[in-house]
């Protein structure tokens, strides 16, 4: 079938057209919107069914920035797609389910934007119906996504019904006064949606099988679905608190990040990468809610957003022919220690200082640990490139290191502002010690990755490998049929 008849299947060749001019004045308005009312975004609220904020405009000038891009990618890398007016479609109504998302302030809208994001989503993982693989993943991915929304149904309504109380914002007056095995039951049950739609292992193979996905909807799902996560822990930040389930949190996401750093070094696939390293950001992501830092987890997630986004979207550049080469082992000199250690402190005191974090030992410590670690990485990767000489080498951390730690500070303040009318997302817990010692555990694994200490283990490689596998059906089903 060539493109005109293609093209012919296209219905509605108006929506394939404009959509991307809707959503770029979406993104529009609500940009402009946030940065002439910065500081002193008043709260709308419409008989107790909807609330607008400043997080409100924060997520809706991110998911329609995001939708916009990937939108007007995907008219011109979509052209002759005969699902193209449908892929428009969905890219639409599933922006307009997370803006509903983070507008309803009613327990019944919550599940109904979570759910049609959940089916909006495994839609476009199987927008191809003529191929098996994604008929299968499309179904695999729904299983997860409504056993999700069921997790969230039951710990919502727990509350509500327990407390005769509706409202997101009724409930984090009255959540502190609830039995505590009643926030605990529906505490876990908001964590459980939470974690499935980041793919949190267990959860994660559904990512993995999500594939069959043109790239414009992979580059959705990775920039805006699997975030929802942050979102939904922010919007019950009160709950997470008064039931003492952040340890949960900060554990689960912890062993995710490890986890998911080193099956992402076994992957050969461009697509299968991307994915394990999007498991592990979104396992920072919990560890940060967990931390009781719901607003550095918003901030990560936006940012997440713009860096897979673009790295989805440019994923062809990576495919190529290449021959096999050997692998380099990997050699640390001792000036490069040095300054690898000194750059991650320098870091982590910037960050300290412009955050007006303190040096309080609580958990932001943590934080404090996970910015020092990210700095510390970005140096070595400078510091032991070849084709930069010994001057560049010397100057271009410092640069970096001023520059990105200013823009992340500066980033996540702005992010705390607009945060301000959410009650509980920036309450650092005292440390406890499953923390701490969680904390050497990371530290770790996180050594034992670099170092590449696990390929000389071969029970914990296979292991590994094993544990990154997609769902079967979701991969070459078409060749037995």
């Amino acid at each position: 079938m060539n493109i005109n008849e293609n093209l012919k299947k296209n219905k509605n060749p108006f929506l394939v057209k404009f959509t991307p001019y809707i959503l770029w004045f979406l993104c529009s308005i609500n940009i402009l919107y946030t940065i002439f009312n910065f500081s002193s975004i008043p709260e709308y609220t419409f008989h107790n069914f909807l609330k607008i904020n400043g997080f409100t405009f924060l997520i809706w000038s991110t998911v329609t920035f995001f939708s916009a891009i990937v939108a007007t990618y995907a008219k011109t890398y979509l052209k002759g797609f005969r699902y193209h007016t449908k892929f428009m479609l969905l890219c639409l109504v599933f922006t307009f389910s997370v803006m509903l998302l983070v507008m309803a302030n009613h327990i019944i809208l919550i599940l109904i934007s979570w759910l049609f994001m959940g089916i909006f989503m495994s839609q476009l993982i199987g927008i191809d119906k003529d191929w098996l693989e994604a008929k299968e993943a499309s179904k695999f991915t729904l299983q997860y996504f409504l056993t999700g929304t069921l997790f969230l149904t039951l710990g919502t309504l727990v509350l509500a019904v327990y407390s005769n109380t509706y409202t997101v914002s009724g409930l984090a007056k009255v959540v502190n006064n609830l039995p505590n095995y009643i926030t605990l039951i529906s505490a876990l049950c908001i964590i459980a949606a939470a974690v499935v739609q980041s793919a949190i292992y267990p959860f994660h193979r559904w990512l993995l099988s999500a594939m069959t996905s043109p790239t414009p909807a992979s580059a959705l799902m990775h920039a805006g679905f699997v975030n929802g996560a942050g979102i939904l822990l922010s919007i019950f930040a009160t709950l997470l608190f008064a039931s003492k389930t952040l340890t949960i949190l900060f554990v689960i996401g912890g062993f995710t990040a490890i986890i998911a750093q080193f099956t992402k070094l076994l992957q050969v696939n461009v697509k299968h990468k991307l994915a394990c390293s999007t498991i592990a950001q979104m396992g920072f992501m919990i560890m940060q809610c967990g931390l009781g830092f719901f607003n550095a987890a918003v901030a990560h997630l936006i940012l997440h957003g713009f860096y897979k986004a673009y790295l989805f979207l440019s994923s062809g550049e990576e495919i190529a022919q290449t021959k096999p080469k050997k692998e380099k082992a990997l050699k640390i000199k001792p000036f490069q220690t040095f300054v690898v250690l000194i750059f991650g402190i320098l870091g982590a005191y910037l960050f300290i200082v412009l955050t007006g974090k303190g040096f309080h030992l609580d958990s932001s410590v943590f934080l404090t640990l996970v910015v020092a670690i990210t700095v510390g990485q970005i140096t070595y990767n400078i510091v032991k490139e070849k084709s930069l000489t010994n001057l560049q080498k010397t100057f271009i951390p410092i640069v970096l290191f001023l520059s990105g730690i200013g823009v992340y500070a500066l980033f996540y303040n702005g992010v705390t502002i607009l945060m301000k009318d959410l009650p509980m997302v920036d309450q650092p817990t005292s440390l406890s010690w499953v923390q701490i010692i969680f904390g050497f555990i990371f530290l770790f694994g996180f050594f034992i990755m670099k170092l590449g200490i696990y390929k000389k283990i071969p029970w914990l490689y296979v292991k590994l490998l094993n544990l990154s596998q997609p769902y079967h059906k979701s991969i070459l089903i078409s060749k037995s049929k």
